[in-house]
């Protein structure tokens, strides 16, 4: 039964990562050896579920239909080690991926009090602001700003983030403050990674929708990005209470349009697991949905 619990496991981090060097490494095993272990299977079961290639593998019908299953039954097993030993014993490795600012100025703060609760668990953490194919990359939990996408996924939403525009205090003493939305169209606005990069900027304001084009010369595919624009004094930028409070609270960082709302931005945790992640990936999003923002 070992060998076969092992022979799952191989199969579906090759098949998830089209990679058997990805899940060599992953696996702690040799390439050789991983390619012994998917011929075995695939011999004893008397079909093809993997297609070979110089540069990539591709699931065939046979291994499709067979990685679903492999999925569940792995997934079982780990939820019934997990109840045996009980909540409080999770170990294992929780592979998370997050945007670097809200993750490095929101998540990661609060995961010492979490792994405390769970000495045994591992944490591995992708920060990025790319958004990543989470089933290649073998991710556990996924936390997303914005709209989703990935409609086979599981998920659940964590946060609403409402959203304003700041600016350096040496670029307002350059350029003036904005009073109304309309002004900002001779301002130079800085765009970020998604909902952060749009051109056009719709506000309310008793009920009222005001939309702007705004224009500006620092473009960047990254919170750390934006962040760093706006404080050189570059121009006017959109964020959030998690990403700019201590700044704003510094006075490094000025708010502006106070009495406009932007749209919020809702937070989710996305299981690439599908609707029923594991025992330990459910621990860790309990979690951040009951932690204060």
């Amino acid at each position: 039964m070992g060998d076969r619990l092992q022979e799952l496991t191989v199969f579906v981090r090759a098949a998830e990562s089209g990679s058997f060097s990805k899940a060599a490494r992953e696996l702690g095993l040799s390439q050789p050896s991983v390619s012994r272990i998917i011929g075995e299977l695939e011999t004893r079961l008397g079909v093809k579920l993997l297609l070979r290639t110089t540069r990539r593998i591709t699931v065939t019908d046979a291994g499709a239909l067979f990685l679903t299953r492999a999925r569940e039954v792995l997934a079982d097993i780990e939820d019934a080690e997990d109840a045996a030993r009980g909540v409080d014993s999770l170990r294992g490795t929780l592979r998370i991926t997050m945007p670097i600012m809200y993750g490095t100025r929101h998540i990661i703060p609060q995961l010492p009090k979490f792994l405390r609760a769970h000495p045994l668990l591992r944490v591995e953490l992708s920060v990025a602001d790319e958004r990543q194919d989470l089933v290649v990359e073998g991710t556990d939990v996924a936390i997303r700003l914005g709209p989703l996408s990935d409609s086979g996924f599981g998920a659940r939403k964590l946060a609403t983030l409402p959203r304003f525009l700041v600016a350096a205090p040496s670029y307002l003493a350059e350029r003036g403050t904005p009073k109304r939305p309309a002004d900002l169209a001779s301002h130079d606005c800085i765009f970020g990674p998604g909902l952060f990069g749009r051109t056009t900027w719709s506000f309310t304001r008793n009920g009222a929708e005001t939309s702007v084009d705004v224009h500006g010369r620092i473009t960047t595919d990254s919170g750390p990005g934006v962040f760093a624009s706006v404080l050189a004094g570059f121009g006017i930028a959109m964020t959030s209470p998690v990403m700019a409070g201590p700044e704003i609270a510094s006075g490094t960082l000025v708010p502006l349009l106070k009495s406009y709302k932007l749209a919020p931005v809702e937070v989710y945790a996305v299981f690439p697991a599908g609707p029923r992640p594991s025992t330990k990936v459910r621990a860790l999003v309990d979690f951040l949905a009951d932690e204060p923002r």
